[in-house]
């Protein structure tokens, strides 16, 4: 029945009350404590509340069937030779054989008749047993007998039932009352036996139309004392039933919440499915397995919170994070029987994937629309799918900066002599600041100025942004929405599928001044989250964390004359942390990321030369700090301790990327070069080196 893992977390049946209707028990035996004094004085675990319905005038065991079942029930552990399932139980025995039916050689001789049978399981009802087990047959239970089972499941007592030892297709008429769902309730469980190795032992009766009520232990050579206190080899249903009435009373006692229904639903959740898949009529639920029944069934909280927690993965981290390592975070769970465990997640997170696929940047097949004057403008990039044609993100072409940066607005214009405006789908409101400010950013392909974007994946709707002249200074306002793609960690191919999609919304407030060939701006974004953490997102039970970001931008682009110029940016960040569900805690996290790149127009002609060197966005420091619960009450229900612990953010890895870029005419067209190098790419410091180039020729027509 696998129980060491039961005994290893402290089960022993102690303070649990189990009913035995039987033949009666050994009262000399030691192994139900020292009873010399009589039943319920000194250690003797066979309760005052035991009695005679058979009216045998003594409990006493004559048979030695009664003291054999009490035995592998509560047996004692003592280190020597065998002991019960609940081996620290309380034992009320009923003694329901008729008087002188007994022969001492022959166990099967003893008689019962179901009014006495009735009259125990009432009696075991009222002295408190949780469980009672009645390894007994014959014909069907009388009206009397189905009278107390009603009574005694209407009080939350569960019944064991034997269910024969005639190898037959069904078990004994004797157990009709479990099938009857008005009187039994789901708390009458019928025993079958197997063999050590599972397989249907040949003498027994099997689940047949009581299949959904079946549920088989061992019960071949097990070793118990009789009524002599001389341990024997016993087989039968007979005792396969004590072995569940026993895990049932480790079980009620490890778990006190647990009300009598869901013990058995739980044994039958956890029982070792053998034979035909699913309940079969053979094993029924199948084969009782105590060391899955005390591990946790179904779906883990947080204690003391709704918080659902995953037993594999609880977390993507996104590429400002990295390599961020993260030690063991503790905390008591419930499972969905609400048992309390205590678990250990070591490895909870998984990592983004490298973004910025070489053949998705170069997009060959976007073509690029551009109408209107002086006042207003309107360019849309569009890339042909299957069956229709959908907007992508506006990017910058290996055209010159002017046309680039017109084509990366939706649609653009002066709102008289002062003021500018500009709505973009795609496109995020950092870049519409910067083209309405008149900054030329030149085109890289992979080290990117970290101004224009979030600093982890993205996919904006749509974007606004406005602008006023104040003599030489500007100042913008930019707002935008759209998704935080994470990825599934399920891998299912296609795009829709491999991404989860979370909103985010971004407001800017920039200003701006050009004094000569110097373009300069300052900015503050605030970056909202409501499911993730800079792209990063945690499950409910880790709180479901979301955040509200605040980065201070500093652009400068310097045009030094005869075609060249300097450019950089930076950025800083500052990351505050909330948790959703239920559990407290939170976090303030630093972020950063820079770039830096000097350029080259008509160095041997037509064309164009530029260096850039870039970190993407990095955190920088900080984490999460959570507090998890750590011990459960039963008695309260609820969490007895609690300890602060942390998600750490901060990777070990930092990305520096390198990129050289050259354009020249050729062929009525262009011709675009670019070669890049990028170190610990994704801020992962074991990640080789991401070494790579492209050349592009394109033509308009």
């Amino acid at each position: 029945m696998n129980a060491l893992l039961a005994y290893k977390a402290g089960s022993t049946g102690s303070g649990i009350k189990v009913g035995v209707i039987d033949s009666g028990i050994d009262l000399q035996s030691a192994e139900f404590g020292d009873c010399s004094g009589g039943p319920g004085t000194g250690t003797c675990r066979i309760l005052a509340a035991s009695s005679d319905p058979g009216g045998n005038g003594s409990i006493d065991d004559v048979g030695g069937h009664g003291t054999a079942v009490a035995f592998t029930i509560a047996g004692r552990r003592n280190d020597v030779g065998t002991h019960g399932v609940a081996f620290d139980a309380q034992l009320v025995v009923e003694r329901a054989d008729q008087p002188g039916s007994c022969n001492g050689t022959d166990t099967s001789s003893c008689k019962f008749s179901d009014s006495t049978i009735a009259q125990g399981l009432d009696r075991a009802r009222q002295a408190g047993a949780r469980v009672v087990n009645i390894s007994l047959g014959g014909d069907s239970a009388s009206s009397t007998l189905a009278a107390a089972v009603d009574r005694a499941t209407a009080a939350g007592v569960i019944i064991v039932i034997s269910a024969g030892n005639d190898g037959a297709a069904n078990p004994d008429a004797f157990t009709s009352p479990a099938m009857n769902a008005a009187i039994a309730r789901g708390l009458v469980i019928i025993a079958g036996s197997v063999d050590s190795s599972d397989k249907i032992s040949k003498f027994s009766n099997q689940a047949g139309t009581s299949a959904a009520v079946y549920l088989a232990a061992v019960g071949e050579g097990v070793r118990a004392p009789g009524a002599n206190n001389t341990a024997y080899v016993w087989s039968g249903t007979s005792f396969s039933a004590p072995q569940i009435a026993g895990a049932i009373a480790l079980l009620a006692q490890a778990f006190p919440n647990l009300t009598s229904k869901q013990i058995v639903d739980l044994l039958y959740a956890t029982a070792r499915d053998v034979g035909d898949p699913g309940v079969d009529p053979i094993y029924g639920r199948g084969v009782l397995d105590l060391t899955r029944a005390f591990q946790p069934v179904g779906t883990l909280s947080v204690a003391g919170t709704k918080a659902v927690l995953s037993p594999t993965l609880n977390g993507t981290l996104s590429a400002p994070m990295g390599d961020a390592s993260q030690g063991a975070l503790g905390m008591a769970v419930l499972d969905s029987f609400g048992r309390a465990f205590g678990t250990t997640i070591n490895h909870a997170f998984q990592r983004q994937g490298l973004s910025r696929n070489l053949p998705t940047l170069m997009a060959t097949r976007e073509r690029s629309f551009s109408v209107g004057g002086d006042q207003m403008r309107v360019a849309v990039s569009l890339v042909p799918t299957a069956d229709s044609v959908r907007i992508e993100r506006l990017g910058i072409t290996t055209r010159d900066a002017g046309v680039a940066r017109m084509l990366a607005t939706t649609v653009s214009g002066r709102l008289g002599s002062k003021a500018q405006f500009a709505f973009g789908a795609s496109q995020s409101g950092n870049v519409l600041t910067a083209q309405l400010a008149g900054r030329d950013d030149p085109a890289f392909l992979i080290a990117r100025d970290p101004l224009s974007g979030a600093g982890f994946e993205t996919d904006v709707g749509g974007s606004a942004a406005v602008r006023r002249s104040f003599g030489g200074w500007g100042l913008t306002m930019a707002s935008e929405v759209g998704d935080v793609l994470s990825r599934r960690a399920d891998g299912v191919a296609g795009l829709e599928a491999r991404w989860l999609r979370f909103g985010y919304g971004r407001s800017t407030l920039a200003i701006d001044r050009r004094l000569g060939g110097l373009n300069a701006s300052l900015g503050v974004t605030r970056l909202s989250e409501d499911n993730t953490v800079l792209g990063a997102r945690f499950s409910a039970g880790l709180g479901a964390a979301r955040a509200r970001s605040l980065f201070a931008d500093l652009g400068v682009r310097w045009t030094l004359g005869d075609g060249w110029a300097l450019g950089g940016s930076l950025r800083k960040g500052w990351t505050d942390v909330r948790l959703r569900e239920g559990i407290r805690g939170g976090g303030l996290i630093r972020t950063n990321a820079w770039a830096a790149d000097l350029g080259k127009d008509g160095l041997f002609g037509p064309d164009s030369l530029g260096l850039r060197i870039a970190q993407p966005l990095r955190v920088a420091h900080g984490g999460i700090g959570l507090t998890l619960p750590q011990g459960w009450d039963y008695e309260t229900m609820s969490v007895t301790r609690w300890s602060d612990q942390r998600i750490n953010l901060a990777p070990v890895g930092r990305e520096i990327d390198y990129e050289l870029r050259y354009r020249w005419r050729f062929a009525d067209g262009d011709v675009s070069s670019n070669f890049f190098l990028r170190r610990q790419p994704g801020n992962i410091a074991a990640m080789p080196s991401d070494l790579g180039g492209a050349v592009r020729w394109s033509r308009g027509f």
